[in-house]
């Protein structure tokens, strides 16, 4: 008699209240973000974009810790196949997928800005007439020299890239190293070893975004560059900002990495969560050298 055939188990979850609160705390978050951006206030005076932006992170956090939790349980109970990892595996890509659009975008506005908008400005466009707009504007990047200083004043100088922008470069790319050394640590069962360099990689991190905020006061303080600077200073904390961004959730669930380690998860075999965390961070670390060439040294 024939064995019956084998079908690949693909676990279906029971009902949760996880998505619907992550819909309420993005909903709260953006209104809350909204109103502190637009300035409006109650009839007593108070703005409560604040507080609500506040109660909205909050929201989301929790509706992290729990839904994060729940995957977590379940993939230590064995509940998983290997069709829900190609799932997971696919749904990783697509969000990298979506990050990348992300900052293809802003990218996209410092290529317009330089190539197109500043020359044309400048007379230099179709049009052929010097100075169309600003008689005494000429472009050249970066844009120190705006067009209206009165109302855009520009930075009395622009930080210099072999500096802390290259050592935050060097940071970045020697984190990428640990990382792919934890797991390869991991995938050989080398525990001590994977605690080592992930514990260094989550270190190098830290210590980029310490120099970053460094180098935001300096900006700030002795510079003139602030978000006020014309359009080099919107496109340079834009950035720099959402990278650094980026940068700060990819150390946070690379700590989470790390204690799951210490609690003795994953193994050579089964450590997805720990790949998708790898993966981030790999990808933090690419958009960090295209900064560092089209923001800062070119």
């Amino acid at each position: 008699m024939a064995s019956p055939e084998k079908h690949e188990i693909y676990y279906v979850p029971e009902q949760s209240k996880w998505p619907i609160v992550g819909s309420i705390a993005l909903l709260v978050s953006v209104f809350g973000a909204g109103t502190l951006m637009n300035g409006l206030s109650s009839g007593s005076g108070a703005a409560p974009g604040q507080y609500i932006l506040f109660a909205g992170l909050l929201l989301l956090v929790w509706m992290f810790f729990g839904w994060f939790g729940n995957v977590i349980k379940e993939s230590r109970q064995g509940l998983y196949s290997s069709q829900m990892d190609r799932s997971f595996r696919m749904g990783m890509t697509w969000f990298i997928f979506s990050e990348v659009m992300f900052f293809c975008a802003f990218f996209g506005a410092l290529f317009y800005v330089r190539v197109f908008a500043g020359p044309w400005l400048d007379g230099l466009g179709d049009k052929g007439v010097s100075g169309m707009l600003w008689p005494e504007f000429n472009f050249s990047w970066p844009l120190v020299n705006n067009p209206d200083p009165s109302r855009f004043p520009g930075p009395h100088e622009t930080i210099s890239p072999w500096q802390l922008p290259l050592i935050n470069t060097l940071l970045l790319v020697s984190s990428s190293v640990t990382l792919t050394l934890a797991h390869h640590a991991l995938r050989a069962g080398k525990r001590k070893a994977l605690q080592n360099w992930l514990l260094l990689t989550v270190v190098l991190g830290v210590i980029f975004l310490g120099l970053q905020l460094a180098e935001y006061a300096h900006a700030y303080r002795d510079l003139g560059l602030t978000l006020k600077s014309g359009i080099y200073g919107s496109t340079f904390f834009m950035l720099t900002g959402f990278h650094g961004f980026h940068v700060t959730m990819g150390a946070i669930i690379l700590t989470v990495m790390l204690i799951r380690v210490y609690k003795g998860h994953f193994t050579p075999e089964n450590h997805f969560g720990f790949e998708a965390a790898a993966w981030y961070w790999h990808f933090v670390d690419v958009v960090w050298v295209a900064l560092f060439i089209f923001v800062y040294v070119l």
